[in-house]
């Protein structure tokens, strides 16, 4: 079993930055990938960000390339998100998610992944 704790989310400006995070315990050697999920009141889940666990390729989604940015640290079992330059469009519930076995052509799928996160609230004021 895997368990996944997001932290890291607040209120910011926009244009401003948060950095979140998503510490992962338990059966880490079974994982091949996490990624990071949100979604805002109203609207349906959709996809941020993915890395995986070995290797570091990485995925984004079209509407935070360049100023999104994901990244491990194995030793510490934990996953980032770096946020810049936010908008109010980011402003959502952001989750964690990871798999042992995902394609990197269903990477963008979040019905792929078996372990989630409780989520953590991004709010963007202007």
């Amino acid at each position: 079993q895997v368990q996944l704790v997001e932290s890291g989310g607040g209120l910011v400006q926009a244009g401003g930055s948060l950095r979140l995070s998503c510490a992962a315990s338990g059966s880490i050697f079974s994982i091949n990938a996490m990624g990071w999920f949100r979604q805002a009141p109203g609207k349906e889940r959709e996809f941020v960000a993915a890395i995986w666990w070995s290797g570091g390729y990485t995925d984004y989604a079209n509407s935070v390339k360049g100023r999104f940015t994901i990244s491990r640290d194995n030793a510490k079992n934990t996953v980032y998100l770096q946020m810049n330059s936010l908008k109010f469009e980011d402003m959502a519930v952001y989750f964690c998610a990871a798999d042992s076995s995902i394609g990197r052509s269903r990477v963008r799928i979040g019905e792929e992944y078996y372990y989630w996160g409780q989520g953590t609230q991004v709010t963007v004021s202007s």
